[in-house]
């Protein structure tokens, strides 16, 4: 039994990506072991952004795993399942991120969505409705950090925000292992102010892919 608590917690992001590296084939497996078309110089433990014709996991940021020359494993993803993860569609192309920076000044981080989504179904004949699973809602992480307008992390997050550029996203929680996503930074760019409180700017991150977490 483990207990973990947000004291001590950092978020960071990235917009630091290496120049793409082609999947070839992409295994029916627990955990997904992928083929590169050339060596991809990749070592265990690399942080990488899988955008592929699996639209279940297209961009979703991963952890490499069993490196070779030419191959390795997603660390933790399961793509055994053949209607979601239909063979040989799993190709497309893997960037190495780097070069992560810190939120500054972070008050707190909450999240939203990423629950099932089910739509409702009414039979004439039946007096009791039907709930049918569908998929899952929309994940955004929401973040609250104290206003600096002097701080060059805060302005180029605003530069990020108003160029609608996205950003590989980490959660680094204390005493856990990592969380990550991949989508659309948005931050205010005027703070919030209450009595008694720190002036404070509102951000989100809206993830395009899935969010993956690691319990080591």
């Amino acid at each position: 039994m483990a207990f973990y608590f947000p004291e001590g917690s950092l978020l960071q992001f990235s917009t630091t990506l290496a120049s793409s590296v082609t999947v070839s084939a992409a295994t029916n497996a627990n955990p997904c072991v992928v083929t590169t078309s050339a060596a991809h110089g990749y070592s265990t433990g690399d942080e990488l952004l899988f955008e592929t014709g699996w639209s279940d996991v297209n961009e979703t940021i991963f952890k490499f795993t069993n490196a070779t020359a030419t191959t390795g494993s997603l660390q933790e993803f399961d793509s055994s399942n053949t209607s979601f993860y239909p063979t040989g569609s799993g190709t497309g192309t893997l960037k190495k991120i780097s070069s992560w920076t810190t939120v500054p000044q972070l008050l707190d981080i909450s999240t939203d969505g990423g629950d099932p989504r089910f739509t409702p179904i009414e039979l004439l004949a039946n007096r009791n409705s039907l709930q049918v699973a569908t998929g899952f809602n929309a994940t955004s992480i929401n973040f609250t950090l104290a206003d600096d307008p002097t701080n060059a992390t805060i302005k180029e997050m605003v530069r990020i925000s108003r160029t609608l550029s996205k950003v590989a996203l980490k959660v680094l929680v204390s005493g856990s292992a990592p969380m990550y996503g991949y989508g659309y930074l948005s931050i205010s760019e005027l703070p919030q102010m209450a009595r008694n409180q720190v002036n404070r700017l509102a951000g989100v991150v809206t993830l395009g892919g899935r969010p993956t977490r690691y319990g080591s």
